[in-house]
């Protein structure tokens, strides 16, 4: 009798302990769907809230462009929670955009999206991030704000850094392709250096390395706060998926 009742008691702890556990794990939610007035159609994103988000508050976010791309290629949820749980980040929420049509997969709207589209621009400021700031525990200083993306991504965060100050403190650059906007590096000359933070990286392969470096050199003299980095791969993931762990921790080191 003495041993079933230890049973039960043993069986009912151990319940309650995969409760807990099951309650302080990270979260990938399923696609989100988001009308904007700004751009004219729909759009969707999915948002990974970190380990022990119960209770947490104030929480930082990077908002990634291309995200689907960043989840599946990437695995970037994934190097958020190795970040997060080995202590060298703090616990932070991300918002990864589609840059696909969510009615139609097969149209993928980056091009016209990642082009310094300033209501693309504005769809972040205006509706996305007050959306994430009204539903999520997150920071609502920019300063707690990044904005990420690769190639034309890149070029997008680029864009940012001049159109969406006033919303987001850092800029991730990973492999930007800045042909398409060539008067973006005169806007980065002419104008005052804004307030921003800066993590660039680029390929020493066929990867856009020269107009790179010459952003890089601009950025410099600018005094732009500034981490560059250049790796000996290409326009691929084996370049940027080893980064992103340096993205991290560059805005958001415990």
């Amino acid at each position: 009798m003495i041993k079933f009742k230890r049973n039960v008691f043993v069986a009912m702890f151990a319940s309650v302990l995969t409760l807990q556990a099951n309650a302080d794990v990270s979260s990938l939610s399923d696609n989100i769907r988001i009308e904007s007035e700004k751009l004219g159609y729909a759009l969707q994103y999915r948002v990974y809230t970190p380990a022990g988000y119960n209770e947490a508050d104030n929480l930082p976010a990077i908002y990634v462009a291309d995200g689907q791309w960043y989840i599946s290629s990437g695995q970037m949820h994934k190097e958020l929670d190795k970040q997060i749980k080995t202590g060298a980040i703090k616990p932070v929420i991300a918002v990864f955009v589609d840059s696909q049509n969510p009615d139609n997969l097969s149209e993928n709207r980056r091009n016209q999206q990642f082009f310094c589209n300033v209501d693309y621009a504005n769809f972040f400021s205006d509706e996305l991030v007050p959306t994430i700031t009204s539903n999520y525990k997150v920071s609502t200083s920019r300063e707690d704000r990044v904005i990420l993306g690769l190639s034309f991504g890149g070029l997008n965060s680029a864009c940012f850094g001049m159109t969406a100050t006033d919303t987001f403190k850092g800029i991730a650059m990973q492999s930007p392709a800045m042909h398409p906007v060539p008067e973006l590096y005169e806007a980065y000359r002419d104008r005052p250096t804004q307030p921003i933070d800066i993590f660039f990286s680029i390929g020493t392969k066929n990867d856009n390395t020269r107009a790179g470096r010459k952003f890089k050199r601009l950025l410099e003299e600018k005094n732009y706060e500034l981490s560059y980095k250049e790796v000996p791969y290409g326009h691929t993931w084996r370049n940027w998926k080893p980064l992103l762990d340096d993205v991290l921790i560059h805005f958001f080191k415990s």
